[in-house]
């Protein structure tokens, strides 16, 4: 039986099992299944994975609860950020990690951390949707990994694991589907978000990379005059009810320097048996 080490973390809610890159060969899909299993396994949205980058000074692989790969995971890189912190001690306080949405800089102090994501891309406002016989506006953007954003009034009465699915698989986003996230601006600067989670294919208690892509759209949709903007700021309210921080720069309409602040917590730490 072979022994595994690992740490759990958890983001603003979103939780994952953490490790460094396995020097014996295992087959990592088939093992993020199995370990993030609620019933048979540790219990995870997904599956980090620290390794040597020839890029960056670090690189960070993610793996989804279902055995699907991820581009990237906000929170999830924020935890990492937390993990390397407290297991590389490394020199800088800002470092790069590579992941297939590009280079990410992070850094943390205890169990708050903060990352800069790749610039969003693919920004389409006010996509016409055929829904369940409605035709609704929607508004898609790719902040590392794709998210389409619906606006809505009584977000804690959003059947998210019933919408969720035909949005997610709809013909309109083929090949690689959607995150979908439905969001409510509860007062100036916030939003509040619930998103069903491509890979996870279920509603989890936050996303970073969806909380970006809400408070990104949110701001322009709140302040359609505004073009250029140094350090603007949107808050967004989880299903957990953490508030994570979003920053990023607007100049003429193109999105820069977008970053994303929040917890990252150590939950664990122990050995799986593979």
């Amino acid at each position: 039986m072979k022994k595994l080490s690992f740490t759990k973390m958890q983001g603003a809610g979103n939780d994952f099992i953490v490790i460094d890159a396995p020097k014996e060969k295992i087959d990592l899909r088939k093992l993020a299944v199995a370990v993030c299993s609620r019933h048979t396994g540790i219990g995870a949205d997904g599956l980090l994975i620290l390794s040597s980058s020839k890029k960056a000074d670090y690189m960070m692989r993610i793996i989804n609860a279902d055995g699907s790969i991820a581009e990237m995971c906000g929170n999830g890189a924020r935890c990492m950020a937390a993990y390397i912190v407290q297991t590389r001690k490394p020199k800088k306080k800002l470092f790069s990690m590579e992941t297939l949405a590009g280079i990410v800089l992070g850094e943390a102090n205890g169990e708050i951390a903060r990352v800069r994501l790749s610039d969003p891309t693919d920004y389409q406002p006010d996509v016409p949707l055929h829904l369940s016989g409605k035709n609704i506006r929607v508004h898609y953007i790719d902040t590392g990994v794709p998210h389409t954003i619906i606006f809505v009034d009584g977000l804690d009465q959003i059947d998210v694991d019933g919408i969720g699915p035909s949005v997610r698989y709809h013909d309109r986003f083929k090949p690689r589907g959607t995150n979908v996230d439905f969001v409510e601006q509860i007062q100036p600067g916030c939003v509040a978000l619930r998103t069903f989670e491509r890979g996870v294919e279920g509603e989890t208690l936050a996303c970073g990379t969806g909380s970006v892509a809400a408070a990104l759209i949110g701001y322009l949709k709140a302040n359609p005059q505004i073009h250029t903007k140094q350090q603007a700021k949107m808050k967004v309210r989880t299903a957990s009810t953490e508030v994570l921080e979003v920053t990023f720069n607007l100049a003429k309409g193109k999105i820069s320097e977008v970053w994303l602040k929040g917890s990252a917590t150590f939950i664990a730490k122990g050995e799986y048996y593979v």
